[in-house]
Formats: structure tokens, C-alpha cells, sequence
């Protein structure tokens, strides 16, 4: 069975994915920062015979990262790991004026460094894989301007280039930032908890995610709407 690590894997679009892949007969080895809703989101992919390996930590901390990638090579390697991970640097979002900067160094460190981290430590794994990918999750805020959301965005810009340097570096891997576009997820309700209007589930999201891995295209970045767009 093919092995996949997600990063923020207990809700939302970690979760999402995770249910998809389970249902495709992948082995997984998920992440999240509360123990008990990750058992209890393993617990429930478990349902689909698959192996699932919860390992409770904040992707900050290496030794975590190490665990991970452990947990990983138990099951028999590493064929995807996707960084899901994300913090926003303040909740709600506010303008850089106010941006506290602790705020926005635990955004770099757990959307940015973490995600290297975690890359590097995974990347034997990957390379001896055959068929080694790496999805970063990013988002239309590292892409274009908008008010408060600065720091998230700057970090997520700088997760994409890290993303796209990892593409032309690792030629025998594919390496893939995903754009999920407007989601209704927690993370999204903590930015701007008074922004009611409707928006897509995370499960209506996960098919552009699926494509990459059935077509593999190469490397770069991509937006889920126009992937799922070209699926139809």
C-alpha cells in the first residue's frame, strides 16, 4: 500500500484528504496538535481497513517531525507528504500595522520552516519511493494583496517559492503547491469570524488533489478550481 504523511490532518482539509486516501487503500500517518480529535478522526478512517498511525505534535518541534517519519518507515516508506499545516499569526486576521510579530514568526516557523523540516527529514524516504510527491498546501493570499491578510500571506508566498526551488532540485520527485481557493474550515472562521457568506467544503475540494496524484503533472503550482475545472 502506497504511504502518505498529512500534516493537520484531525479537521478540515487534512482530514478530507486523509478520508479520500483511506478510501483508495493508502496507509497513513497523520498529524494534529490535539491528540484526542486526531484519535478520533483515526479512529474513523481506520473504518476503511486501512493502517493509520495518529502521532499527537506540533510540527515546529523536529524531534515530532523525526516521529513522523518514523511512524512512516514502520508502515513501509513514504510515497506523499503533504504540508497542511497552517497558522494564521493572529486570529482574526488584522492589519500589518497590528500584526503582533511573535504572530508572525509562529506563521513562518509552522507554515514555512516546519514544512521544510519536515521535507527534509522525509526526503530519503520519498527519493527511494519511485513515485515520491510532495504537496504544499498554499493559498490566494501568497499570490495576491489583500487587507489583513499580510502575514499568512507572506508566508505562504514564501512556502511556494521554497516549493518550487524543491521542483527543479528534486528532478525524480513531484512537488506540488495547491491553491485549495475559499474553503469553510475552522482556520477560515478564526481569520474572519464574521464572514458568513457560503464557501465550498474541504471534501468538495479534495478532487483536484486526487488528480495531481492520478495524472501527475509536473511540478508547480496549481489552484484546486482550475483542476477541478479541467476535471469535468
Amino acid at each position: 500500500m502506497p504511504v502518505a504523511i498529512i500534516t493537520g490532518a484531525s479537521k478540515g482539509l487534512g482530514r478530507a484528504l486523509a478520508e479520500a486516501l483511506a478510501a483508495r487503500d493508502w496507509d497513513l500517518v497523520l498529524d494534529a496538535r490535539t491528540a484526542e480529535v486526531l484519535q478520533e478522526a483515526a479512529a474513523g478512517l481506520r473504518s476503511y481497513g486501512t493502517r493509520v498511525k495518529a502521532v499527537p505534535g506540533d510540527v515546529t518541534d523536529a524531534g515530532h517531525r523525526a516521529e513522523l517519519v518514523a511512524a512512516a518507515w514502520q508502515l513501509g516508506g513514504i510515497d506523499l507528504l503533504v504540508s497542511n499545516a497552517s497558522a494564521l499569526g493572529a486570529e482574526p486576521l488584522v492589519r500589518l500595522d497590528e500584526l503582533p510579530l511573535e504572530g508572525l514568526r509562529r506563521a513562518l516557523e509552522v507554515n514555512v520552516v516546519a514544512a521544510l523540516g519536515l521535507v527534509q527529514e522525509a526526503l530519503p524516504l520519498l527519493r527511494a519511493s519511485g513515485t515520491g510527491a510532495v504537496i504544499t498546501v498554499s493559498s490566494d493570499a501568497a499570490a495576491e494583496a489583500y487587507e489583513t491578510w499580510g502575514g499568512y500571506g507572506a508566508s505562504k508566498a514564501a512556502l511556494d517559492h521554497l516549493a518550487a526551488v524543491l521542483g527543479e532540485e528534486e528532478a525524480g520527485l513531484r512537488i506540488w503547491a495547491v491553491d485549495p481557493g475559499d474553503m469553510a474550515t475552522d482556520l477560515y472562521a478564526a481569520a474572519v469570524p464574521d464572514d458568513y457568506e457560503p464557501r465550498p467544503t474541504p471534501g468538495d475540494v479534495v478532487p483536484a488533489f486526487l488528480r495531481l496524484l492520478d495524472e501527475r503533472p509536473a511540478s508547480g503550482r496549481y489552484g484546486a478550481p482550475a483542476l477541478l475545472e479541467g476535471r469535468r
